[in-house]
């Protein structure tokens, strides 16, 4: 049943129907007033967000923008004028080089604004918070024009990350423990190398995969994280191990195994990605209904 299940959903995708009536869905939800943040939520968990609302949707779960649409021009006009003081402040002030790349002209507003001189290290872990904050707005910056937006989009997801530091441990036996179920041959093939200590799980998760996966495949991960559901980057690492699998079971020693999930064939990004979505709805879908209600 579950086979027919996900034949007919990829028969449906591909075709065109399923996206049109998720679309659907979504535009009934942003026609209320207020819009119902819970509703938002529970959609973006369920469903992958239609890509021309997605930057909308994001700002709104997000908190960048009200739930009352009549005031996002008002509010969107506020943010502009923010970025634009800051930017004006770090290029007077020289705290950059107005010739760094884009993103870290950002992260020095990002620091200015957060009275930081330089980036602060998350206490729990002491993982710098420019290796999370960086990623994730070079990533933005190919999906979105507007570099307001981008700034602000960055800020907040570097935010979750820093808010989500505390339960890396919990992330990381997720992982360990995900791994053992859907794969033990290559579970005890990691534990044999001594190698599961050698996955980059904390760089993988407080980037959120920015650097990692592309661009495209990672916005379906990330319509879960802006929806309050950090867990599925677990189901992320475990799917892109999995997927990995072959030249992983031929390593010989940690570093090697290093070296393999440190090259991704392209083709297999959005293979993890939506591989991933499916196992952690598979497994989570009752706790994401009450993650949607907070």
């Amino acid at each position: 049943m579950a086979d027919e299940r996900n034949f007919r959903s990829s028969y449906y995708e591909k075709v065109g129907c399923r996206g049109v009536e998720e679309k659907k869905s979504l535009e009934i939800l942003m026609k209320e007033k207020p819009w119902d943040r819970v509703k938002l939520k529970q959609f973006c968990l369920r469903f992958t967000v239609p890509a021309a609302y997605r930057n909308l949707v994001w700002k709104v779960l997000l908190d960048i923008l009200p739930v009352y649409a009549d005031s996002h021009q008002f509010v969107a006009e506020q943010r502009t004028d923010q970025y634009n003081h800051m930017l004006y402040a770090v290029e007077m002030l020289e705290l950059v080089d107005m010739k760094a790349p884009r993103s870290e002209i950002l992260l020095a507003m990002w620091l200015l604004e957060n009275e930081e001189r330089k980036p602060p290290k998350f206490p729990e872990t002491n993982y710098n918070s420019a290796d999370t904050f960086i990623p994730i707005a070079n990533t933005l910056l190919q999906l979105y024009d507007d570099e307001v937006d981008v700034y602000w989009l960055s800020k907040m997801l570097t935010e979750i990350v820093r808010n989500m530091q505390k339960e890396l441990p919990k992330l990381k036996e997720a992982f360990q423990s995900m791994l053992e179920k859907e794969d033990g041959e290559l579970y005890n093939h990691l534990v044999e190398k001594k190698a599961l200590d050698v996955l980059p799980l904390t760089k993988w998760f407080n980037c959120c995969f920015a650097g990692v996966l592309d661009d495209t495949s990672l916005t379906k991960i990330w319509d879960k994280i802006c929806s309050g559901a950090p867990k599925i980057l677990s189901f992320v690492a475990v799917t892109l191990v999995i997927t990995l699998r072959r030249n992983i079971l031929k390593a010989r020693n940690g570093d090697e195994v290093l070296k393999c999930v440190s090259e991704i064939p392209e083709q297999c990004e959005e293979v993890v990605a939506n591989k991933a979505i499916e196992l952690w709805q598979y497994y989570a879908q009752p706790q994401n209904d009450q993650l949607a209600k907070k």
